[in-house]
């Protein structure tokens, strides 16, 4: 969808608009749900808002502008190495050897895709280091949800958290871009804006409510580690949509992995 949203949006418009449809189809939700969240709650919501949707919303669009959504989607099983270290840092949890040993491995991974040609050779490609710091952000947001959110509804954070990042991409969408007139007069962007209104209700309000209650009943790791699927049906969609893998691309993929594998073998 981001890959369709490109083709009539900037990735500042996709981005933008992306998190108005998620903060919009929540909206009523959030209203109902306003009295359930403490005083000293709203900064750590509002900091859930700006690193697990807004930011990453617009890391992903800039990386799809020169990544296939397969490889974007393969980076993003990430997540768990930057959710063990956020923890690590700002928590104080204590993890064993091994868990370094994967955390290097994920990143000699990342190394590989970056350096992966069209032609098969290595060329530096920098983008890909838009998904992982979006991976840092959904790392930071998954331990600030568990530490200091536990006692709100997965959905009542979802709702909440969108609601205060959504106003900001409207306010930027009216007075810093021309979507509106483009929006009117092309068709093109009009079946890009629907791309990504969908990935907004889809990929982020409805998945983020579902990804926060597994958090919820689980422990951060089990529950970043839902990205060992995302590989997956990135990499299925990817070759649906003609995107082409080389080796050198299946090289990184597999050790990016087997890094994620290896940490995610101690509980925390």
């Amino acid at each position: 969808m981001i890959k369709r949203g490109l083709v009539g949006l900037t990735p500042w418009e996709l981005g933008a608009l992306r998190m108005v449809a998620a903060s919009v189809f929540l909206l009523p939700v959030a209203l109902r749900r306003l009295n359930r969240v403490e005083k000293d709650q709203w900064r750590v919501l509002a900091s859930v808002g700006l690193l697990g949707s807004l930011i990453p919303g617009f890391l992903f669009a800039f990386a799809q502008m020169k990544i296939d959504s397969a490889i974007a989607g393969v980076v993003n099983a990430l997540t768990p190495i930057f959710t063990i270290l956020i923890g690590m840092l700002f928590y104080k949890k204590k993890h064993p050897i091994r868990i370094f040993i994967g955390i290097l491995i994920g990143f000699v991974g990342i190394t590989v895709l970056a350096m992966a040609g069209g032609s098969g050779g290595f060329s530096v490609n920098g983008y890909v280091f838009f998904v992982v710091l979006a991976t840092v952000c959904y790392g930071t947001n998954v331990n600030l949800i568990k530490h200091h959110l536990h006692n709100l509804q997965a959905l009542t954070v979802t709702a909440i958290s969108l609601m205060i990042a959504g106003p900001v991409a409207l306010v930027y969408l009216i007075g810093f871009t021309d979507f509106f007139t483009k929006v009117v007069s092309s068709p093109e962007v009009q079946l890009a804006a629907g791309y990504t209104a969908l990935l907004g209700i889809l990929s982020t309000a409805i998945a983020l409510s579902l990804f926060n209650k597994i958090l919820q009943l689980t422990d951060t790791v089990f529950a970043s580690s839902v990205t060992y699927l995302i590989p997956i049906v990135a990499i299925i969609w990817g070759l649906i949509d003609q995107e082409v893998l080389l080796p050198m691309h299946y090289a990184g993929i597999g050790t990016i992995i087997f890094g994620v594998w290896i940490t995610n073998r101690v509980r925390v």
